[in-house]
C-alpha cells in the first residue's frame, strides 16, 4: 500500500467513524470494503443496516456526504451489501 492509499484510507476510516454511532443507534454498522484506481469507494452495510429499505438513502444523505467531506477526492460511493 503507498501512501496516497494510505492517506485517501484513513481519511475514509475518520469519515465512517463520524456516521457509523448514527448507524449503530438503530442496530447496524459499515465497512469499507475497497476503494477503486478511480476512486470509487466501495462500503457494505452490516446488522440492521444490511436489509433496511432506507439504506440507499442513507447511503447517499449521510454516508457519501461524509465520505466527499473528509476525502473530495472520491467521485463516487456504493453499496455492496451481499444481502442486496
Amino acid at each position: 500500500m503507498n501512501t496516497t492509499t494510505s492517506s485517501i484510507q484513513e481519511k475514509l476510516e475518520i469519515a465512517l467513524t463520524h456516521i457509523r454511532p448514527y448507524l449503530q443507534a438503530d442496530g447496524g454498522d459499515i465497512i469499507l470494503a475497497e476503494v477503486t484506481a478511480d476512486m470509487v469507494v466501495k462500503v457494505k452495510f452490516l446488522g440492521a443496516c444490511s436489509t433496511c429499505p432506507m439504506s440507499i438513502n442513507t447511503l447517499r444523505a449521510g454516508v457519501e456526504q461524509s465520505i466527499k467531506r473528509f476525502a473530495p477526492e472520491i467521485t463516487k460511493v456504493i453499496d455492496v451489501t451481499d444481502a442486496k
